[in-house]
């Protein structure tokens, strides 16, 4: 499904070559391959390739451990798409191969080095509007119920927070640096919903919760409303809004790469649009990889990382953990804040 997405931007890269693809569906990979002049293969020969220093792991969520882990026992370093795992323990164990092995790991969402996320990094690191001291992150919508492969969604390491959440919990990540504790209420409005493709209707379980909301504070001292849910017909809120000392930044969807990054300080009369500071604005997944194919090259630490992504995981495992036991949880990972992109870098070039 996403395929599409990161085969089109990787080209954009000049640092990484998509050399072979593979499915376990091995008509997907011919498809694929002969649309984008790839060759196509089995996931074995793919792991066996010479040529291979990066396997980029599109499969659904449950997958990921053990594609992963095979990437990694094959000599490879391995970027995920989102999220990094369904189970904290099997992700521990990546990153503890990865870090015996001196490979490199990865995850999306990638979309935090986009032109409007950068941006708005900027202007919180630049005292636009002071110290942070609280905030929102809002997704909500009814849940992807007339797609084919809607009861997906509703199955565990899915849901709206593993499956919307990365991108929020990254970005506010980004903004802000790790985060200490969850504090949160989870529920589902129902069992069974109604889905599937419209021409073919069917009754399918909720076995995730649907609704999720809490509270997440953060190391720096900043404490963020959390809600993800796949309960709402509709809402009025902004994805992300920070809470400064001196005003207010409110931050574009952090599942898209531009803007609007928007400013409101003490004294001003309403929101202003702040200029986009920062390129790559456009549909660029897989910026997280070439990201990650620099540090390769310079030793540099990549931005995308599985620490970041661990440490994401965690949060987001925390907001049903805290709504079970009813009480705080405390976070027992930590991650560097991943550091900003440089103004000023030329299409198709990133940092060395």
């Amino acid at each position: 499904m996403i395929s599409d997405a990161y085969f089109k931007a990787a080209q954009t890269f000049n640092v990484i070559d998509v050399v072979a693809c593979a499915d376990v569906m091995a008509e997907r990979a011919e498809e694929k391959g002969e649309l984008y002049k790839v060759p196509a293969m089995s996931i074995e020969k793919l792991l066996a390739q010479e040529d291979v220093e990066i396997v980029l792991n599109l499969t659904p969520p449950k997958a990921h451990y053990e594609i992963a882990m095979a990437t990694l026992k094959a000599g490879k370093s391995a970027y995920s798409e989102k999220p990094f795992g369904v189970n904290f323990d099997e992700t521990e164990e990546i990153m503890a191969l990865a870090a015996e092995k001196g490979l490199l790991v990865g995850c999306a969402p990638d979309t935090f080095l986009g032109g409007g996320q950068q941006t708005a990094r900027k202007l919180l690191d630049d005292g636009w509007v002071g110290e942070p001291i609280a905030g929102t992150a809002i997704v909500m919508g009814r849940g992807p119920e007339k797609w084919p492969h809607a009861p997906a969604f509703y199955d565990f390491g899915a849901g709206p927070m593993l499956d919307l959440g990365p991108y929020y919990i990254t970005a506010l990540i980004n903004l802000l640096g790790p985060a200490k504790s969850v504090t949160a209420v989870t529920c589902k409005g129902a069992e069974t919903r109604v889905g599937g493709p419209e021409t073919v209707p069917h009754v399918y379980p909720i076995n995730v919760s649907t609704h999720l909301s809490g509270m997440v504070e953060f190391e720096c001292g900043a404490v963020i409303t959390v809600i993800s849910s796949f309960e709402v017909y509709k809402h009025g809120h902004s994805p992300i809004e920070i809470y400064g000392s001196e005003g207010t930044l409110q931050v574009p969807d952090p599942n898209t790469f531009g803007g609007p990054v928007k400013v409101f300080r003490n004294g001003y009369k309403d929101w202003v649009e702040a200029p986009l500071s920062h390129i790559y604005t456009e549909n660029s997944r897989s910026i997280g990889v070439a990201d990650m194919a620099y540090a390769m090259q310079s030793g540099r630490e990549h931005r995308a990382s599985g620490e970041l992504a661990n440490h994401a995981l965690e949060i987001m495992l925390a907001f049903d953990k805290s709504s079970q036991l009813k009480q705080t949880v405390e976070i027992t990972t930590t991650c560097k804040r991943p550091a900003a992109l440089p103004v000023g870098l030329e299409h198709g070039e990133l940092d060395v």
